[in-house]
């Protein structure tokens, strides 16, 4: 595919000047300057999201529930619109740039996403507590962070695209998009890694195939999970109710993260793997941590987190024995 940087530049164009509009048109300047502690969180944050299955939200949840202390709805709504951007962004310049994906998961996964993230956000989303959305948003990536630290060298070994597997590529696909597509639902971020972790731990592929269709995906299901909360928002508030915050948060962080992660996405092309993975992983495992420590879990939810947290080490485990017999 030959690469064509036009789309990318006219989407920047088309950004902007909607972006400097909207900020003109509401006088939010004074806006902007308050807000501008998350627009510098999210300076690094879509850099790793453009650069690593991590969406942009994964960065923008714990700063809004742990630093700021946000509730975990607001950091849900605040991952899934700015990625909106960021990874959107990203996904534009990895297309434009004839990026290789894995298409063969790529699109039972975006049918998947596009079913179960508006049923998580009608019927799951609203009736989860608030601990438990951190709590969920913790143990998957810790466990990304553990599983990197365990077979990071098997990780970063392959080189160029897989071989497709026609019995299994549908279904893997449909599975992940579903299960992640509810996972971001609740807490903003997730089927991205999830698709990765098939790829990369399953599937062996190699992290140039992996991370951008990752990013792709994510993206998708960032349009259809914001988009599917501000319809419920509007149509029926109460437990749906999108809280005024969140669009401050975005309209200082969107600017930045419109070219943070596409500039992730060129950056990665040319830093060895192994040394921003492991950074990866230290924040992933220094997030888990924190939520313990600030939101003083009792001995019960302490136990059931670290049993979600060694059975889903569990299962990406067995997806990379699985691995080698397919």
């Amino acid at each position: 595919m030959r690469a064509s940087f036009t789309p990318f530049l006219i989407w920047l164009a088309v950004f902007y000047t909607a972006w400097l509009a909207l900020v003109a048109g509401l006088n939010a300047w004074g806006q902007l300057a308050a807000h501008w502690p998350i627009a510098a969180a999210m300076a690094a944050g879509s850099y790793f999201a453009g650069s690593t299955p991590m969406g942009g939200g994964t960065v923008g949840f714990p700063v809004l529930t742990l630093l700021f202390d946000q509730p975990a709805q607001l950091g849900r709504n605040f991952g899934l619109a700015v990625q909106s951007i960021g990874m959107v962004s990203a996904s534009i310049f990895i297309l434009a740039r004839g990026r290789a994906l894995d298409w063969a998961l790529l699109r039972p996964a975006l049918i998947g996403s596009a079913i179960a993230t508006p049923l998580g956000a009608v019927f799951i989303a609203p009736v989860v507590p608030d601990l438990w959305v951190r709590l969920i948003f913790a143990v998957i990536w810790a466990a990304f962070g553990v599983i990197h630290w365990l077979k990071l060298r098997e990780i970063i070994t392959p080189n160029g695209p897989r071989m497709p597997h026609d019995r299994l590529d549908a279904p893997v696909g449909l599975g992940v998009g579903v299960i992640g597509g509810v996972t971001a639902s609740v807490t903003g971020v997730g089927v991205d890694m999830m698709l990765y972790a098939a790829l990369v731990l399953f599937y062996r592929t190699d992290l140039k195939v992996a991370i951008p269709t990752s990013v792709v995906l994510m993206a998708f299901t960032s349009v259809v999970g914001i988009a599917a909360n501000l319809g419920l928002s509007s149509a029926a508030g109460g437990a749906y109710a999108i809280a005024p915050e969140v669009f401050w948060n975005w309209l200082a962080a969107a600017p930045v993260v419109a070219l943070g992660a596409p500039l992730g996405a060129i950056i990665v092309e040319r830093l060895p793997r192994a040394p921003t993975l492991r950074i990866v992983s230290v924040l992933c495992l220094g997030q888990f941590f924190w939520t313990l420590a600030d939101q003083q879990v009792g001995a019960l939810a302490l136990a059931l987190t670290m049993t979600a947290l060694a059975a889903l080490c569990a299962l990406f485990l067995a997806m990379h024995r699985a691995g080698h017999r397919v």
